[in-house]
């Protein structure tokens, strides 16, 4: 059941923020990450300036 969960969250994109702390953790960067709501702000924002394809 966890991996349907799991699966179904990167599907529906609910898991960037972890992803993103994921990767700016294995990057090595030495300044902190953004919060999480500062992400999804950002994460908005970018998709509102370079609108793609999406299903809805």
């Amino acid at each position: 059941m966890r991996g349907l969960v799991r699966w179904w969250r990167g599907v529906i994109g609910a898991d960037a923020y972890e992803r993103y702390l994921e990767s700016h953790h294995r990057r090595g960067h030495t300044h902190a990450p953004m919060g999480e709501r500062e992400f999804w702000r950002a994460k908005v924002d970018a998709q509102e300036r370079n609108p793609q394809g999406r299903c809805c």
